[in-house]
């Protein structure tokens, strides 16, 4: 399919209309300046023919005066005949006299004539058999003298119609200039709107292919700009999301090959072995049992990673005891933090209103905030669990004083696939999924620490039944 360019609709919709409006305008103008100059000739025709029926009148109630030859001479001695022609029409209705001495063509139209015989007075614009454009004006005389029925003044509008060119010749190259003004800022404005548009559909095309190293450059403030900067934001969000999902991907193969090796390995030696050492054997089971546990786990997270993704994830609500599945999220970690050389302090309240939640993901999420606890501490550090009611809310804290969040890693670390800390086991999922549980359990989970070295305090508000 043909693509259809802005500046081309432009062109077609909006240059049309104004074309079309300018053509309107110089139509109308053209005919005002018409009509003005037609109906000043003819006021002026009028006044003057009006003037020589005035004369005549006083001549025909003159009765020494000989009424005819008043006619003739009045005709002969007419001031303006250059310009104008008298013309006196008798009763028959034939022009007998005219100032220039020519008689017309007998068969020549005089339709002002027989308007005037009518109405009392006539106009007519017309041509003459050789092309001449004329305005013509005839009053009756039949009231003054039998003879003569009307004067007839007629002129050429030669001159008028050369002015009026020229007019509409100032105005045609007004409305050109109008016309070429506008279709040259048009062109620019559009130009302005279509060449960034340009860059950012090969740009956007680019980021289709997975480049995110280009970026759309704008001089403008407006929308334009406003969009350029909207694009080269997602490409920034785009390229530092690809970067932690392979970072991600990475960081899952290596946690997966760890364990499988372990695995691997240990079973190697049980089958070389062959269970003669009970030791051996035992340290062997151990090792595959705790590798195969943190496989299942990861993968576990993984899985509702994808359901939340896919929007799958649901859960099993029923009334639960929070402080029962921090305990046992608590004892979980106790063995472990003691072999690590890492004290674990629980502050346990006598009593926590109920929640209203499901008690596999809430005892998730402690065990992933607990974990993270004891996997970011070194030996000798505490981490603190306390659980409290306050404000109405059920609070449970997680302080540990490990190796703390740098502030610029601190807004990511709940986001998919960011790890701060790339030298800890961990996909950098975990804290994403139990972010997203405790906001479907209509609670919050907030991280704080001051910076490296430093701790880290993760904070779960959950509302009460």
């Amino acid at each position: 399919m043909a693509r259809k360019s802005i500046t081309k609709r432009w062109v077609f919709n909006n240059l049309g209309v104004i074309v079309l409006a300018l053509i309107v305008i110089e139509l109308v103008v053209i005919y005002a300046i018409q009509s003005y100059y037609y109906s000043s000739a003819k006021q002026y025709l009028i006044s003057k023919i009006n003037a020589v029926t005035s004369v005549l009148s006083i001549h025909s109630q003159d009765s020494s005066a000989n009424f005819s030859a008043e006619v003739r001479n009045m005709l002969e001695t007419f001031n303006e005949k250059d310009k104008i022609e008298l013309m006196a029409i008798n009763s028959k209705g034939r022009v007998v006299l005219t100032s220039s001495g020519f008689s017309p063509d007998a068969n020549a139209l005089m339709p002002d004539y027989e308007d005037a015989m009518n109405n009392g007075q006539g106009s007519y614009i017309g041509r003459l058999e050789g092309g001449e454009k004329i305005l013509a004006v005839s009053v009756p005389l039949s009231s003054i003298n039998s003879e003569y029925s009307s004067v007839r003044m007629v002129t050429s509008l030669t001159e008028i119609d050369n002015t009026i060119k020229g007019y509409i010749l100032f105005v045609t190259a007004v409305c050109a200039a109008i016309i070429l003004i506008i279709v040259i800022t048009g062109l620019y404005f559009a130009g302005s709107i279509v060449k960034p548009i340009r860059q950012i559909s090969g740009i956007t095309r680019k980021f289709a292919m997975g480049d995110f190293s280009v970026r759309i450059q704008s001089n403008t403030d407006d929308e334009i700009g406003e969009l350029c900067s909207s694009i080269n934001h997602m490409a920034d969000e785009l390229s530092s999301a690809e970067a932690m999902k392979n970072e991600f991907i990475s960081s899952v193969s290596h946690e997966l090959r760890t364990p499988l090796t372990a695995i691997k390995g240990w079973a190697e030696t049980l089958m070389v072995d062959g269970g003669e050492n009970p030791d051996t054997m035992k340290k062997g089971v151990g090792v595959i049992v705790n590798e195969t546990e943190r496989l299942s786990q990861m993968v576990e997270e993984l899985l509702d990673f994808s359901r939340m993704q896919n929007g799958h994830f649901t859960l099993q609500n029923a009334t639960l005891d929070i402080l029962a599945e921090l305990g046992d999220a608590v004892l979980i970690y106790s063995d472990k933090a003691r072999r690590e050389q890492i004290k674990i302090v629980y502050e346990e309240p006598e009593m926590l209103p109920f929640v209203y939640g499901d008690k596999n993901r809430i005892r998730q999420v402690f065990i992933n905030v607990i974990d993270n606890a004891v996997k970011y501490s070194e030996p000798g550090d505490t981490v603190t669990i306390k659980a409290r009611e306050k404000d109405g809310k059920i609070v449970v804290s997680v302080k540990d004083t490990g190796c703390g969040i740098k502030e610029s890693d601190l807004a990511k670390v709940k986001t998919k696939f960011y790890k701060a800390n790339h030298t800890r086991r961990g996909s950098g999922i975990g804290l994403a999924v139990a972010d997203e549980i405790i906001a479907m359990h209509g609670g919050k989970l907030d991280i704080y620490s001051s910076g490296e070295g430093k701790g880290t305090t993760v904070t779960i508000t959950l509302p009460p039944k």
